[in-house]
């Protein structure tokens, strides 16, 4: 897949600097006893940020197979498609 330019590459550090703080929230959260539907949600919050950033890196991949169009996309396109699947099996 293609490499993440500077610019992204700081806003996918930053989103991933912001679900560490969110993390840090919620083992704090568990340390002080609360309830667990409140922890659940900001864990389910701290995953969709994750998520989102492994989605971007996986789709950001594939356009740059089809913009660039080189004829090599089928290849990438099928490693693309692997890591996705081992993504999402890992979300699971």
């Amino acid at each position: 897949m293609a490499t993440t330019a500077q610019p992204e590459a700081t806003q996918l550090v930053s989103r991933l600097r912001r679900a560490e703080g969110q993390l840090r929230g919620v083992q704090r959260m568990i340390e002080e006893g609360a309830a667990p539907e409140e922890v659940l949600a900001q864990l389910a919050a701290v995953k969709a940020a994750v998520d989102r950033v492994g989605l971007y890196l996986l789709t950001r991949g594939l356009r740059s197979c089809v913009e660039d169009d080189d004829g090599s996309c089928a290849e990438q396109f099928e490693d693309a498609m692997a890591t996705f699947l081992r993504y999402t099996t890992l979300a699971r």
